[in-house]
């Protein structure tokens, strides 16, 4: 196992854990309804298709990432899970601009395909928006050097977060098409 990287410090690092989750969710619901009539010069829709590639790159570093710890490579799997981290920050980033300045898309089919898109949607959205206080703790846990509970965590937030990966490229592949 590795050394510990961060001080102990549960009550700080809980309240941290829980302003910053409750600041992210409030900022996608709020500016998820907001649109910005704003010309950037390149088609706003890149957002998406941005936010689709990091998806697809964690969740590749999430199954890296688990084979590295299942391996015992303990740094390459901290190295893995610190980048699909930072990568979401950047998805996130960009999932908002993608908002801000395409608004809503209306998906266009009909029949079974509307229905798994919105399965997969409907599952998407609300486990996109519980995910990230896990995802923190999870890795809070790892960083103080609490292995049995980080282990504990991981189990729930690693299918979790694998599954909002690859559930969001599954919607851009679905939605995109009706992209205007």
């Amino acid at each position: 196992m590795l050394k510990a990287a961060w001080n102990k410090n549960d009550k700080k690092a809980k309240t941290l854990i829980w302003i910053f989750s409750v600041i992210v969710f409030a900022a996608v619901s709020v500016l998820s309804r907001v649109k910005l009539d704003v010309n950037l010069g390149f088609d706003v829709h890149l957002f998406a298709e941005i936010n689709a590639l990091i998806n697809s790159a964690v969740a590749v570093l999430l199954v890296a990432a688990l084979v590295a710890v299942k391996s015992g490579k303990y740094k390459w799997h901290r190295g893995l899970m610190m980048t699909a981290m930072i990568l979401s920050i950047l998805f996130l980033v960009s999932y908002i601009c993608h908002h801000l300045f395409a608004g809503e898309t209306k998906f266009g089919a009909e029949g079974i395909a509307k229905t798994i898109y919105y399965l997969v949607l409907f599952t998407h959205i609300p486990l996109a928006g519980l995910i990230l206080p896990f995802i923190l703790f999870t890795a809070y846990r790892a960083l103080i050097g609490e292995w049995p509970q980080h282990k504990k965590l991981a189990r729930i937030t690693w299918p979790i977060w694998f599954y909002v990966a690859v559930t969001g490229v599954v919607v851009y592949w679905m939605i995109s098409p009706y992209y205007v």
